[in-house]
């Protein structure tokens, strides 16, 4: 699934220029982004560990268990964002099945990863 058609439509997004920090490891979240267009990088411990491109998640694993953020977002190229908040993320999890399965599935992905490397 490809959240940057899904939400296609937006038009109050968000813009980063290169080398901007979206958000940080440690800081407090209460959003989650989709990349709609451009390319980040998503930095744990000062390391990249994923290119994110058009359609992935930023910032879901605060949503679902409101601890700070576990990594750093740097856009490393202009990037448009749209930002989804408590209201509208769960509007999408009880309305949206296919949202809820997708962001289950980025974070398995991302989960199965860090075990592969560690």
């Amino acid at each position: 699934m490809n959240l940057a058609n899904l939400f296609q439509h937006e038009t109050d997004l968000q813009v980063l220029a290169a080398g901007e920090t979206l958000f940080r490891e440690g800081e407090k979240g209460d959003v989650l982004y989709v990349l709609m267009s451009g390319v980040a990088e998503i930095r744990v411990n000062n390391k990249v560990v994923e290119v994110a491109e058009p359609g992935a998640l930023l910032g879901e694993m605060t949503m679902i268990d409101e601890a700070a953020r576990s990594a750093t977002v740097v856009a490393r190229t202009a990037c448009r964002l749209l930002a989804v908040d408590r209201r509208r993320f769960d509007f999408l999890i009880q309305n949206t099945p296919h949202f809820a399965l997708h962001v289950m599935r980025v974070i398995a992905r991302r989960l199965r990863r860090t075990d592969a490397e560690l």
